[in-house]
């Protein structure tokens, strides 16, 4: 089935290309249609990942899969939230990364408690009027500094107590196993071979 993927991030995009292979599902992003960026105006992961599918399918005809993510720091009563891919504006991952640690300043480690959440919809078309939808969270803490290259995002700050590492420390297929978008993805793929059989 030939799925197109409401991103353009490409950290995302190898995220997932790693997550399904194997399965019978060609993954297409939506930068291949010349799709622009959907504007995110929910006020939940949910929603706008709704919105981005609904989006990226109806410009471009096909089945669409999409996910809305972020970071939940509960010092910061769960903020950045579903703002965590611009939090300090459009200057990417190195300024969320340090407004981050700007608004941690001082807090101890026991109240760095944070998870990442994700949410993954599936339309088999923009008018869908019953999406698949599963989430996944991953919890862990926020560090001090950051640690580790790989990965994206809040990576480097996420620490994974049971692996005793940061999520930019992790192999692949270590993080893929545990995070939240893996959890999400699963999810999605076991609804999709139920819808399918």
């Amino acid at each position: 089935m030939k799925v197109v993927l409401a991103s353009n991030n490409k950290g995302k995009l190898r995220e997932l290309g790693e997550l399904l292979a194997g399965h019978d599902l060609e993954i297409v992003p939506q930068g291949e249609f010349d799709i622009p960026e959907a504007v995110e105006d929910g006020l939940s992961f949910v929603e706008n990942a709704l919105i981005k599918a609904r989006h990226a399918s109806r410009l471009s005809g096909l089945p669409a899969i999409a996910d809305d993510s972020g970071l939940e720091v509960d010092a910061l009563r769960g903020q950045p939230g579903i703002h965590s891919a611009r939090y300090a504006g459009e200057d990417g991952d190195a300024a969320n990364n340090r407004k981050l640690l700007e608004a941690l300043a001082g807090v101890p480690e026991a109240r760095r408690s944070a998870r990442f959440q994700c949410v993954m919809v599936f339309m088999r078309h923009a008018e869908d009027p019953t999406p698949l939808i599963c989430q996944g969270t991953w919890e862990g803490r926020i560090l001090e500094a950051p640690r580790g290259d790989n990965g994206f995002g809040y990576d480097p700050l996420f620490w994974v107590e049971s692996e005793q590492a940061s999520a930019a420390e992790l192999p692949a297929e270590v993080k893929n196993a545990q995070s939240h978008r893996g959890q999400a993805l699963r999810c999605l793929v076991e609804k999709l071979a139920v819808r399918d059989a």
